[in-house]
């Protein structure tokens, strides 16, 4: 299928071209830099349980509008902008913040879903924020878990395929001199169900019902997670997932290296079909055809679990309402990495039974001397800095050095990442980044870890 059947919705500019293509150009000269196959291959040993020193993080998405602002970009068209921005944030965070993010040498789409809907819609309305990220309130479709419950139905997915392949064929047609063209990316973002469930019922309806309506409540999980089920088995029946082994965003803040996965296949030694990006010092060749076009299966890849709703809900409680409907999903996955910004310790010796548990979110408000204690060095602790460390008035370094050796302290013995995760503002001053980051890699070496 050719992009001109859809050129009034991608229309060509020679000069956005020409924008695009020296910053992909800029892209893969930072691919092809050492240091990014040193970082592949530390994160293909920390993701197997072999760390040689904490990898760190920071998210640059909270704050795009301070490091790439719209008034900053050069191109015209609304599809090359898109492009413009996300090549500029990666190239700054490259050249500018040097965390352990890998510049990988790639240009990427993936497939146009069409995620369907329950049967109900919920509309949720926003707060002004100049700009920024602010709450909203909803209205719950579903007033009464039993009277309305029928409303429901499974999610009716579809797929574009003919405006995929022609968005594929206009990224070949004008940069695969450049960067090779694969197919990557992901169609959800967490497996957690409760996310959905509230969205439905409401934060006091999901709360209430575990009392009032408890055969209701299980009623609907069940739903959800059958649902759920019902659309992992529609994506690999058509062949639309793609691996994230890679720099791809996993779990709740982390990248996916694994030399782990994809799994072998049952009764033979072959794996699923693994891209051409493998851990290595070079980029791909330019026009060389990148693989991974095959679609993988739930079992090569890495899922998200959470359910940061029910923070205040007991351990039994989340054992019964969601943890349990969690299960029969998570367990398609390769790995699952668990959490966000729940504080986990509370409900983790319920956690730590899922048998391919590879990684864990250690929130800004988690114990995490107890959850050392509990999980010791059997998975990966992904510890968040509380992101006010470098959102306020004051950049106050002596207060991050005391809150990272704090964690150095209880952690150094365990896989450990530091991710600076949930920033949606750093005071207009993009720099603080990277000085987070330096700071970060001073704090380590005073633990006896090598800089980078």
């Amino acid at each position: 299928m050719s992009s001109s059947s859809f050129s009034n919705d991608w229309p060509i500019d020679p000069a956005d071209l020409h924008i695009l293509r020296e910053l992909l150009k800029r892209k893969r000269d930072l691919a092809q830099q050492p240091v990014m196959a040193e970082r592949r291959a530390l994160w293909t040993r920390h993701a197997a349980l072999d760390s040689q020193r904490p990898m760190i993080l920071i998210e640059t998405g909270g704050v795009l509008d301070e490091v790439v602002p719209l008034s900053a970009l050069q191109c015209q068209a609304n599809w090359a902008r898109a492009m413009e921005r996300a090549l500029r944030e990666e190239i700054f965070r490259a050249q500018e913040i040097r965390d352990d993010y890998v510049v990988e040498p790639w240009l990427e789409y993936q497939w146009e879903v069409n995620g369907g809907d329950y049967g109900v819609t919920t509309v949720k309305q926003r707060g002004e924020n100049a700009g920024k990220l602010a709450s909203y309130h909803w209205e719950a479709p579903i007033k009464d878990l039993d009277q309305d419950f029928d409303r429901l139905h499974f999610r009716r997915l579809s797929v574009n395929r003919e405006r995929t392949l022609a968005w594929k064929a206009l990224l070949e047609e004008h940069f695969a001199d450049i960067l090779p063209v694969r197919r990557r990316g992901s169609y959800w973002w967490t497996s957690g169900l409760t996310w959905t469930a509230i969205d439905l019922i409401g934060l006091e309806g999901f709360m209430l019902a575990m009392v009032d309506n408890p055969a209701g409540l299980h009623r609907l999980m069940a739903f959800l997670r059958d649902d759920f089920l019902q659309a992992m088995d529609w994506f690999e029946k058509e062949e639309l997932l793609s691996l994230n082994n890679e720099n791809d965003y996993v779990g709740s803040g982390t990248l996916g290296y694994s030399a782990e996965l994809p799994k072998e296949k049952a009764g033979t030694n072959e794996a699923a079909p693994q891209s051409k990006a493998a851990p290595q010092s070079r980029a791909a060749p330019q026009g060389e055809a990148a693989q991974g076009d095959q679609g993988a299966r739930l079992a090569d890849l890495w899922g998200l679990s959470e359910s940061q709703e029910t923070v205040g809900v007991s351990p039994k409680m989340f054992e019964e309402f969601v943890f349990q409907y969690q299960v029969p999903i998570t367990q398609r996955f390769g790995f699952i990495y668990y959490g966000c910004c729940e504080p986990l310790h509370q409900r983790i010796h319920i956690i730590q039974r899922l048998p391919n548990l590879r990684r864990v979110s250690v929130s800004p408000w988690c114990n995490q001397e107890k959850m050392v204690n509990i999980l010791g060095d059997g998975v990966i602790h992904c510890c968040k800095p509380n992101p006010a460390m470098i959102s306020t008035d004051v950049f106050d370094e002596d207060a991050i050095r005391a809150n990272l050796r704090a964690t150095l302290q209880v952690c150094q013995e365990v896989p450990l990442e530091l991710v600076m995760k949930d920033v949606h503002t750093v005071n207009d001053q993009p720099a603080r980044m990277g000085r987070w980051v330096q700071i970060a890699r001073e704090v380590c070496a005073e633990f006896g870890f090598e800089s980078q």
